[in-house]
């Protein structure tokens, strides 16, 4: 990106103003406990108190914002936090030591506190300024007063001089009050005569200094980027760039600074701006480049417009559409849309976009974008089909400064996106698995967002469209799946592969390190690391002893005590009892209505599993009955087509909006199928019974030998809820999103309750996991991680059964045994699996050998973090040698 355009002249905001962003906000005529904490720290002599039996409060917002010039090793964001304590809120600073409670959501929005010691801080470089810091937290066990609303229009951030509040988990996304939504579109009279044409700005604009007009379409629009430091005094210091074109080509267009809250959000794909009193410049040579939809346009790549909110003061207008006249020339959005069926056929790095009826979601997770810096890319991976194949679109999609389509993305809507890059190797592997992931020019868009674009007149988007009326709407919701761990790509085959697409100064990290690198993860945060060690041991566990403890997210957002380290699960369940029918409820109403990501960094890697159902198991640790039930919700309708409302839920009467689907045929709707409650095979099971209980065990003589002598021994075997793929059930739709999405910055509390968590949902996966023991190849320390193997049954394209080459051990592990098919056919989970054969012969092939075992590292929030085998390579293969 080029170096930014600094805004110069910015006003520092009066200390009145600052000083009425500390106000309280008084949520009842009681008398406030944390004024009273306050204000006692403000009189104090060393401006600090520590309450005496301080009651539990809410947090009601947690937000980050860019810090101010601080020493090399201070931390780059600093946070407020948003205090209720049933009679006023407070915003309070939190000390940077205690940032680490954010970064692993420790300290979340939602989440119940006792402020066991705070301080008060006064600017110095303001009059008559402070507020309130956070110096101590503990977790609350008592209930805490529910927290009221947000008031609209946030104040500023309480230290330093920035004048708004970040994302909370990454910087692409616009947040707050200060993003205008849609700006109003002029009634103008545009005069042809006096505009000019990109072409001829072009070959004129070093000899002028004031351009004439411009009327422009724009065409592809990227993500934002944001580029604050801390030692630089910049407002708004973001940047946005758009490829607009008029009749004689396309061209770069930059929105710089201020004007990218106030014009980033109306600048959408298709809009039509008048464009004057612009800058001119040399085009940056280093951004990406998008792929026009028409390859015969021009385009003028020499130079770029600059559009600034001074020097000078850009004027920007927006044309409604039916204001635009077909003799202004401009051109249309056109797409490259691709079927899954061609995309076999494409060569890597070619650009296309894309339409599916979405079946799978994972859930949102983040990449770092430097080693031990404190800025993520934002990612989740979806599975879309199209109809023209049986395998499905994989997709990998990053945070597109589109949160509000980004976080509601589910199985069952309909996924469009745009300027996806092909990811393919067929040097590595050639029967390896194709995906796509975005670039930094793409859009997506889910049912709710379709009507008005461009490509709804797309042949491509209509024959789906058709395709989408002949299917099966029950058959489509049983393969649904959301969450849960997914593997993918999958490491290569080739260890030298694997260590040239890795960026960090040493491939291989000492077992003894592994906790360090896990301590170190924040929230979301998945990481791949390659450890040496032998394989010294192998239990098959029973998904039945899985740690049923609640992520981070509160599920039912209730009032009672929640735990920094863990969140107790709600007991109210106020919609026990949901009826639907194909789907029409009232929440299908609602429901209709930096510049590189890491996506090429990624290997291919298969998921690998076993068919079967799950048992379930109360946890110890949640505040729950001792017996629960489990209840899935299925369709029972027989009806083999889409009904008019699911068309409508789904989005298609967007598409018939744009002339799309004219069926003048319409069958009559069916309304008998409705929603039942299975409950067969989920037995309530007593929360006293015996959990870890070994189902097969293998161990080398070496590993009895030295595993009373070791020095370390970390444990990182254990299976976290979140970590299991769940079958998508549309009635809880809301509550699985939430799951799987990151923690809010400001508490939602919804009106809808129930008593459900992530664990009462049905696996779609296997019966069971495996705990695998890595030993030091200095027999001194070990490690438990744990092998999750993968299998949809209802879906067998979800997670993709590839042979693994030089990896016995793992294929044979991730196939289901003649016992484990047994068990489940009986209806019944066992306790206990023993190990097949052919594991047991795979892991004495490797007995005492040394192997590189590359491990996924994923932080789930609190103390949670998941530790998975996903490959092991034998140290003796000559290409393991060579990259050590």
């Amino acid at each position: 990106m080029q170096d930014p355009t600094p805004e110069s002249g910015g006003s520092a905001r009066p200390d009145e103003e600052r000083r009425e962003e500390a106000v309280a906000v008084p949520a009842s005529g009681s008398a406030s406990w944390l004024q009273r904490v306050f204000e006692e720290a403000r009189g104090d002599s060393q401006l600090s108190v520590v309450p005496a039996e301080p009651p539990p409060v809410t947090v009601v917002a947690v937000e980050r914002y860019l810090a101010g010039a601080q020493p090399a090793a201070a931390a780059q964001y600093w946070y407020d936090v948003t205090l209720a304590d049933g009679a006023c809120q407070e915003r309070c600073y939190l000390a940077p030591r205690l940032n680490g409670l954010v970064q692993r959501a420790h300290l979340r929005a939602g989440a119940r506190v006792r402020l066991t010691r705070c301080s008060y801080r006064y600017e110095e470089k303001r009059l008559n300024y402070g507020f309130p810091c956070l110096e101590e937290l503990e977790v609350a066990c008592g209930p805490g007063p529910a927290p009221a609303a947000l008031p609209r229009g946030r104040p500023l951030p309480l230290r330093g001089d920035k004048k708004h509040y970040l994302p909370l988990w990454n910087n692409e996304d616009p947040y707050g009050d200060v993003w205008v939504a849609d700006k109003p579109q002029a009634q103008v009279d545009v005069d042809v005569s006096k505009l000019t044409s990109l072409g001829q700005l072009e070959m004129t604009w070093r000899s002028k200094f004031h351009y004439h007009p411009l009327l422009v379409r724009v065409l592809h629009k990227s993500r934002l980027r944001y580029y604050g430091k801390p030692e630089k005094k910049m407002d708004m210091p973001y940047q946005a760039y758009f490829e607009v074109a008029d009749g004689s080509g396309m061209m770069s267009m930059v929105l710089w600074n201020s004007l990218c809250p106030e014009w980033y959000n109306s600048m959408k794909v298709g809009t039509v701006l008048l464009l004057e009193q612009y800058a001119v410049k040399t085009s940056y040579p280093f951004k990406t480049k998008p792929t026009p939809g028409d390859s015969q346009m021009k385009r003028f790549a020499t130079i770029e417009i600059s559009l600034n909110v001074r020097d000078p003061p850009t004027k920007i207008t927006i044309i409604p559409e039916e204001m635009v006249k077909p003799e202004w020339g401009l051109p249309e959005v056109k797409y490259r849309f691709i079927t899954r069926s061609e995309l076999d056929g494409l060569p890597n790095n070619y650009s296309c976009d894309v339409i599916g009826l979405v079946t799978f979601v994972g859930r949102a997770e983040r990449a770092r974008k430097k080693e031990h810096g404190e800025d993520f890319w934002l990612y989740r991976w979806v599975h879309a089909v199209d109809g023209t194949s049986d395998q499905p679109f994989i997709l990998e999609l990053f945070a597109t400064s589109q949160p509000e389509v980004f976080e509601h993305i589910h199985p069952m809507t309909y996924l469009v996106c745009t300027q996806m890059r092909v990811v393919r190797d067929l040097t590595e592997n050639p029967s390896s698995t194709i995906y796509l992931t975005t670039s930094n020019e793409s859009q997506i868009f889910i049912t709710g967002w379709h009507r008005g674009q461009p490509y709804t007149k797309d042949t491509k988007v209509r024959n789906f469209i058709q395709w989408t009326k002949t299917q099966n709407e029950v058959d489509q919701m049983e393969k649904a799946v959301i969450g849960g761990y997914y593997p993918f790509p999958r490491p290569p085959n080739n260890f030298l592969k694997y260590c040239k697409n890795n960026k960090v100064e040493s491939v291989l990290k000492a077992i003894g390190e592994t906790g360090k690198e896990i301590e170190d993860l924040h929230y979301r945060e998945h990481k791949r690391i390659a450890v040496q060690g032998i394989i010294s041991a192998i239990k098959c566990i029973s998904c039945s002893n899985v740690a049923e403890e609640v992520s981070g997210v509160e599920l039912a957002q209730k009032d009672n005590s929640q735990s920094l380290e863990s969140s107790a699960a709600s007991k109210e369940d106020s919609v026990h009892k949901e009826k639907s029918t194909n789907l029409q409820n009232k929440e299908v109403k609602s429901f209709l209505e930096s510049q590189y990501t890491p996506g090429e960094k990624h290997h291919h890697q298969a998921l690998l599993s076993q068919k079967s159902s799950v048992k379930r198991k109360m946890p110890r640790r949640l505040n729950t009955d001792a017996h629960q039930r489990s209840a899935s919700v299925t369709p029972v309708s027989s009806h083999h087509y889409f009904t008019r409302s699911a068309r409508r839920k789904l989005g298609l009467d967007e598409f018939q909006h744009e002339d799309i689907m004219q069926d003048k045929n319409r069958q009559t709707v069916s309304d008998s199928s409705q929603y039942s409650t299975d409950q067969e095979g989920m037995s309530d099971i007593l929360e006293t019974e015996e959990t870890g209980r070994a189902c097969g065990l293998w161990q080398s003589d070496l590993w009895a030998q030295v595993k009373d002598k070791l020095m370390k021994y970390l444990h990182h075997s254990t299976i976290f809820p979140e970590s299991i793929p769940r079958k998508f059930d549309y009635v809880h739709r809301d509550l699985l999103m939430q799951q799987y999405n990151l923690h809010a910055a400001v508490h939602q509390p919804k009106e809808t309750r129930t008593h459900k968590n992530i664990s009462d949902f049905k696996s779609a996966s296997g019966l069971g996991y495996y705990e695998v023991t890595v030993l030091g190849i200095n027999h001194d320390v070990a490690i438990d991680v744990a092998f999750l193997p993968l299998f949809c049954p209802d879906d067998p394209h979800l997670f993709q059964l590839e042979d693994i080459q030089n990896d016995t051990l793992l294929s044979c592990m991730s196939c289901i045994s003649a016992s484990q098919q047994s068990a489940t056919s009986s209806g019944r989970l066992p306790d206990m699996f023993p190990l097949s054969d052919e594991i047991v012969k795979a892991a004495m092939a490797l007995d005492g050998k040394h192997v590189v075992c590359i491990l996924d590292i994923c932080h789930l929030g609190d103390d949670k973090v998941e530790v998975f085998l996903s490959k092991i390579y034998k140290t003796v293969d000559p290409d393991v040698l060579d990259a050590v």
